[in-house]
């Protein structure tokens, strides 16, 4: 068995730069370093004061250390790692893109009022998670040892469970829309058309040559 240094060694790069800064965020906000309301969406700062910042940092918080953190921490290393290393596996240029479409569509998302969140880490990670879906439909999935489903409706069943207990309902809605949009746009629509209008720019490629 591989250690924890091992491990982490081993993880995929967008993946783990990704569950690092989204740990190191949060120890920041919860030994008081950084105060929640610095980092939120915000969008009038962000016009008024020029606090670009908050268009970034709102990926990065999955809120404060709970039980929920770590799972949402779970998720990142298991389904964006199996994605990284499974479809998108040399083609980290192109995962680094599926992560920048998401946290874009997510912005432009949660610019709409009634689907506004402070801030938008969770989303992201829903995103994941729905994409991971999509490309491993019919994996078997054990949810907490109390029911087993298809990895197609895992997504869903994720977002009941939140609901049921008391988590708002918009930031796994936005993740499953923004991955939806770009399944569709990279998958689905290709495959029904022959026509990809979705693709990773070139200067995204040189980072990853």
């Amino acid at each position: 068995m591989s250690s924890p240094a091992e491990y982490y060694k081993s993880l995929p790069p967008i993946s783990k730069a990704y569950g690092t800064l989204c740990l190191v965020l949060t120890t920041a906000c919860q030994l008081g370093l950084v105060d929640l309301p610095d980092i939120a969406l915000i969008y009038k700062p962000v016009f008024s004061r020029f606090q670009v910042w908050r268009l970034i940092t709102t990926f990065f918080f999955l809120g404060k250390f709970s039980i929920n953190f770590g799972i949402r921490l779970l998720m990142i290393a298991r389904y964006g790692v199996q994605l990284e290393k499974g479809p998108f596996e040399r083609r980290t240029a192109d995962f680094l893109w599926m992560m920048i479409f998401g946290a874009l569509s997510l912005l432009v998302l949660s610019a709409i009022p009634i689907f506004w969140t402070p801030f938008l880490g969770i989303s992201l990670v829903f995103m994941l998670l729905y994409v991971w879906s999509r490309e491993f439909p019919n994996a078997q999935i054990n949810i907490y040892g109390l029911v087993t489903l298809k990895a197609f409706y895992l997504p869903w069943a994720m977002l009941a469970l939140d609901v049921i207990f008391g988590a708002p309902l918009a930031p796994d809605l936005l993740g499953i829309i923004a991955g939806h949009l770009f399944y569709f746009l990279t998958v689905l629509h290709p495959l029904a058309t022959g026509n990809i209008i979705l693709r990773t720019p070139r200067w995204v490629y040189p980072y990853f040559a």
